[in-house]
């Protein structure tokens, strides 16, 4: 299986990226973040043509996560399972491809540590903790993977410092995380690839990209029946390029293949 995850940053304006991207690299499941489309605007119609079923959770303008699959799509749902409201937002959604089961998650960024956003961004984890143990089980075929908005240690962004008291790095957000890889969860991306330097966003603004600063903040999580099928992982630079005609999303597609 060839799996995927990526923040568009907009499908409206990724598409014809994505539809290319999809035609190239042929992936068994995608994974997307920050569609910023509501489900009935949703192109569900155009990755049929390509051979994928869909599942999209969509609000409108802002957020929006979807699966894409070419394996079978079963057992699709929309965000947590708890006692607690509803999510405002659309940030999850969950579905079973190939026998795997798949979570697309665009984590809250959270602003500053001062925000109630941050508060928001901790508690949403809680809960995608707690849906984990309602739903799932450490020794199942499992992937939860998207724009998690935390760098998970240091030699994930480009110069720690001038991160200091800033949300993406912060303690609390970062033993959220490692509370997820004591459920059970890996960071397959990282147990392939130890070295620093390796990233999957990079602000627009001020050349960050030419300059390789960036943070690896979308995230492959995945059950220990998952890392020890996974043969490769890698980030793909190259889709963070493109002309100004053919905007590039500040994120790139992060991938992971696993053997039959």
């Amino acid at each position: 299986m060839l799996l995927a995850t990526w923040n568009v940053n907009s499908l409206n304006a990724r598409l014809s990226r994505v539809e290319r991207w999809l035609q190239n690299f042929q992936p068994d499941v995608l994974c997307l973040q920050e569609t910023k489309l509501s489900d009935d605007a949703f192109p569900a119609l155009t990755f049929e043509a390509l051979g994928y079923q869909s599942f999209h959770n969509g609000e409108g303008r802002w957020n929006g996560v979807a699966i894409l699959s070419r394996v079978g799509l079963d057992d699709p749902m929309a965000g947590f399972v708890d006692t607690e409201e509803p999510d405002p937002d659309a940030r999850l959604a969950w579905a079973t491809c190939g026998g795997v089961r798949v979570a697309s998650c665009y984590v809250p960024n959270g602003r500053s540590l001062d925000h109630d956003h941050y508060q928001y961004k901790l508690s949403w984890l809680d809960r995608l903790h707690r849906t984990l143990d309602a739903t799932c089980e450490p020794s199942d075929d499992l992937v939860v993977c998207g724009d998690f908005n935390i760098a998970p240690t240091d030699i994930d962004v480009h110069d720690p410092a001038r991160f200091v008291a800033s949300t993406h790095v912060s303690q609390p957000e970062r033993d959220r995380l490692s509370a997820l890889e004591k459920w059970g969860l890996i960071d397959v991306f990282r147990q392939h690839h130890p070295e620093d330097g390796l990233f999957s966003w990079w602000d627009y603004r001020g050349g960050a990209f030419h300059k390789r600063e960036g943070m690896r903040i979308d995230l492959l999580l995945v059950s220990k029946s998952m890392a020890a099928a996974t043969t490769a992982t890698l980030i793909d630079r190259n889709e963070r390029k493109g002309p100004k005609d053919d905007p590039a999303s500040d994120h790139a597609p992060v991938l992971m293949i696993t053997e039959a």
